[in-house]
């Protein structure tokens, strides 16, 4: 059995995301969950893992919508509800990427 190797707390995230890993088309996903180090994205095609590419969707930080949009690999890829569900963790995350996190995790 696989440990869960997250090194941050999640919450639940339930958007829209675009992923567009290098040399693909972008897909639309739906995240589940985020984190202050990644993400996880429900998307209908398999991913490879340890693939890069960027990741973007919204969250609601102090009543306003920040778009959070990061580089990101691909740390693992499971079948679940007829869709992969893909963790993503974030590569190089820009400062007011992380600060809109930080708040959105408060």
């Amino acid at each position: 059995m696989l440990g869960d190797k997250r090194t941050s707390a999640r919450k639940i995230l339930k958007t829209k995301a675009v992923v567009a890993m290098e040399g693909d088309a972008p897909v639309l996903g739906r995240t589940a969950d985020v984190g202050a180090n990644g993400v996880s994205v429900g998307v209908p095609n398999p991913l490879l893992v340890g693939q890069a590419g960027q990741v973007s969707f919204d969250i609601l930080v102090d009543g306003k919508f920040a778009t959070i949009s990061a580089r990101a690999k691909v740390m693992y890829c499971i079948i679940s509800n007829n869709e992969f569900k893909v963790g993503f963790q974030f590569l190089n995350l820009e400062l007011a990427a992380m600060t809109a996190l930080a708040r959105f995790m408060r």
